[in-house]
């Protein structure tokens, strides 16, 4: 999938995935796509939760092995 920046919180615990993600959201435009990468074991749970709150769309996540990669669209606030 295309996206606009990658987000690296590969062995960070919660909750600073979701921050590093935040952050990450806040320094693109709207309509653009964030992949983050995370080894986190609640991340699912966690980013469904956060783009819910935050009305970002969660647009997939994959695991590789460890890791989860999730795409999420900035949306307009």
């Amino acid at each position: 999938m295309k996206f606009d920046l990658e987000v690296d919180a590969i062995g960070l615990k919660c909750p600073l995935p979701i921050l590093y993600c935040k952050r990450g959201l806040n320094s693109i435009q709207d309509n653009q796509i964030i992949k983050i990468k995370t080894t986190d074991k609640s991340a699912l749970d966690d980013f469904k939760s956060f783009c819910e709150k935050t009305g970002h769309q969660l647009l997939s996540h994959v695991k590789e092995n460890d890791v989860t990669v999730f795409y999420i669209k900035r949306l307009t606030l």
